[in-house]
Parts: structure tokens; sequence; C-alpha cells
């Protein structure tokens, strides 16, 4: 998108909240083998430039809510609830690369997330579960007046490491906040609670898209021990053996600027400019499966597409394409595809799993070709689904013959030098 079609971030927000409305969802069944499920909430609200007057005016509809003059002033900031858990996330919910893996290293890495958790005997659906998980960890009541939910995202299977057995099926649910009020919260042990501007997120992921701002958000990456999502929790010898042979999972992330709360500077609310000299930062990464479900719901901004064929004609800046997919629309069909496939630390790791991934290539160039023949999804199919168990078979062939090359580069060396030796 060139600069003179650049617009801004609530004008983008409208056009993903309109198609999320119109769009009928993918839904997943849930397998009788498997019947767990889980529900988390994107919830989004308009900063308004100062503090709304106190007034009597009636809840806007979606529609009004657009048209709204403290919604459209250029310094009003739609801003999206993330919470930030210290340990595992409660209830169930995945960690960040989408099973139940390990604690972050350090804070910067800590599980950033949306609130939610697992569906319990006696809930209505996925969207009951996600407004009382949501009341339980931050105290917001998205079944009040304030709030209208706005439809659902496409339903994701969570698996274990590898994607060898199934864990969970997760519905994320959009829900608007229609009052410029500042509503209380009130977080549970271990929860903090943060407001990220989507000014932040949009900013890498569509960066001809909306105008330059200090709130701009940047790639990173996130660095995961291949030993801690392959290796038996306490078999600390397999876990060196796993290191030394297999090295490091790399996943792209988000890097999100927000304010010090230990600073003894003068606070201001990480609306307020980041670029000030008079604030102190420190930063946070989104990535994982948090990332994958923004990064779907950012894909839904985008505005052109390529003569009615249903795939954008703006493409999302990723960071980089999952090992095998260089050449495939992965951005215009599934980004968030590209947050939960791993880049491996040691190349020849990468080549193997490009070698066996001619049947996920298949599928994701029969999904795009679904997609351009029919003009929308066929959310008949679950491609997403499908993709992952066919990338991650190829993962599981592919570092099974890198062990075994590498114990015969062992055994050959030994060979060798005891030929040398004797």
């Amino acid at each position: 998108m060139d600069q003179g079609k650049q617009a801004s971030v609530v004008q983008l927000l409208s056009r993903a909240l309109l198609s999320i409305r119109t769009t009928p969802p993918r839904i997943i069944a849930s397998p009788a083998t498997q019947p767990r499920r889980a529900a988390v909430a994107i919830v989004i609200r308009v900063a308004p430039s100062a503090p709304p007057s106190p007034n009597d005016a009636p809840v806007p509809t979606l529609s009004q809510f657009f048209d709204l003059e403290w919604v459209n002033h250029p310094s009003a900031r739609p801003e999206i609830l993330f919470v930030r858990r210290t340990g595992f996330a409660p209830d169930g919910v995945p960690g960040p690369i989408g099973d139940a893996g390990p604690k972050a290293k350090s804070s910067e890495e800590a599980h950033l997330a949306f609130p939610g958790g697992r569906t319990e005997d006696g809930d209505e659906g996925g969207l009951y579960t996600a407004m009382r998980q949501t009341w339980g960890e931050t105290g917001l009541d998205l079944a009040e007046r304030d709030f209208i939910c706005i439809g659902q995202l496409d339903d994701r299977e969570i698996t274990t490491s590898l994607g060898k057995r199934l864990l969970m099926i997760l519905s994320p649910f959009v829900f608007l906040q229609l009052t410029p009020s500042t509503l209380p919260t009130d977080p549970s042990e271990g929860t903090t609670i943060h407001w990220i501007p989507l000014q932040s997120l949009v900013s890498p992921v569509l960066p001809h898209a909306v105008r330059p701002s200090a709130l701009a958000g940047r790639w990173s990456s996130v660095t995961v021990d291949a030993a801690s999502r392959l290796a038996p929790r306490h078999a600390a010898i397999l876990k060196v053996l796993v290191r030394l042979l297999l090295g490091s999972m790399q996943f792209p992330a988000i890097l999100i600027h927000l304010p010090d709360p230990n600073s003894s500077q003068p606070q201001k609310t990480y609306t307020d400019t980041v670029s000030s000299q008079t604030t102190r930062t420190y930063e946070l990464k989104l990535w994982g499966l948090s990332l994958g479900m923004t990064l779907d719901l950012l894909a839904k901004m985008v505005p052109d597409m390529e003569g009615g064929t249903g795939c954008p004609s703006t493409a999302l800046r990723l960071p980089f394409h999952p090992v095998g997919g260089e050449g495939m629309r992965i951005d215009a069909i599934a980004p968030s595809l590209a947050s939960v496939f791993p880049r491996f630390s040691y190349p020849d790791v990468n080549f193997w799993i490009w070698v066996f991934g001619k049947r996920y290539r298949e599928v994701i160039r029969s999904w795009e070709s679904s997609i351009r023949e029919g003009g929308a999804n066929d959310k008949r199919l679950n491609w997403a689904g499908t993709a992952l168990s066919n990338f991650y078979a190829a993962v599981r062939k592919a570092l099974l013959v890198v062990l075994v090359l590498r114990a015969i580069g062992v055994v050959f060396g030994l060979a060798l030098l005891g030929w040398w030796v004797i």
C-alpha cells in the first residue's frame, strides 16, 4: 500500500471487525478421543484522546460506534488486552508455542497471552468459557453493556511438541468495548494486565498500511532450547545430548515496549509516546500461539483483494516463512502458521525438514488454490490442521535422520581415531 493510501488504525480496526462479523469461522469438532476444548477472549477498546465527560447516551451499535467523534479523533488509540502470567497458564491453557511447554527463561519471554482457559462442565459453549475466564483473570465482565461480542476467529488445534498428540481445540472470540470509560480491573494472583496499542502490532506486520508512529513495534525472535521440547523433563543426560545434537529452535516474535513500573521517574501510561526521554521502558515479546491469533486478526485489516479471489494484495510482512514454505503465500492464506513453525539453529536440520516437506507444501498449495478458485476459504476443510500435521511429520522424520547421521558420524570418527592411534 503506498503512502497516499495509508489509513488510521481505527479504520483498519473497523474493516477487521466488519470482516469478522460477516465471515463465519471454521469450526473444528472435537474427536471422541479428545473432547477437551478451551476458549480465549480478544478484547479491544479505543482509548479516547481525553477523559470522557459523564453522559447518559445509549450504548452505540457496532455500525454507530465507528461514526462517533471520539472514536475517530486523531489522538484516539485502539488497544488490545493481553495478560502476562507467571509460570504456567491456569486451567490447562496451552503455553506460548501451543503446548504445555517449559517456563520462559526471562521476563521478556514470559507468557504474554489473551485471557481464557479450559471449557468446564456446565459451560454453555466456547463463548461462555471465554467470558467466564476473562472475568476470573482480569475482573472484566464481558457480559456488561459496555462490551459486544463481534464474532469468532477460526478454531485451531493445540498439540504436544511436534504434533504427536492432540491436547484440545481452541476457540478465539473477539470483543469490542463500546464505551470510552476506563473500566476497573481485578487481575488474579500472578497475572498482569497490559492494554497494548494496536499500532505496536500493526506497524511491523503492515508497515505500509499505517502512518509511522513512536508506538511502532518491531520483529524479533524467541529462542527455545530443543531439549526442553523434545526430551523428557527429568532426563538430564538425554537433554544434554539433544541440546548438542539438535541445537535450539527459533520462533518469530513482535517486540513490544512497556513502561517500567519500577522507574522512579514520573509515570505515564503506555499509550503516551514511548519515544519520550522522560519515560523508561522495558520490553516484552508476543510470540507463539498468541502471536498466531494476533496475526489472524491483523490479516482481517488488509483492505484489498486480488480480483475477489480472497487473497490479500497487500502482503503481511512476516520475518520468515516456515521451512519449506518459501515462495508460497503463507501470509495470505494462514499467517498464523508462520508463528508456530520453528526454524532450527543447525542448517542441516532445516534442510532435512525441507526434503521431507513435500506433502506439507502440496497441502499449502492446494489451500491457496482453493481460496483463489472459490473466492473464499473453504470452511468445511481443516486446512490448517492438515498443514500442521504434515509439517510436524516432516520435522519428526528430519530429526530422526539427523540423529542417525550424527550417530554414524560419531562412530566413524571414533573408528578413525582408533585406527590412527593404533
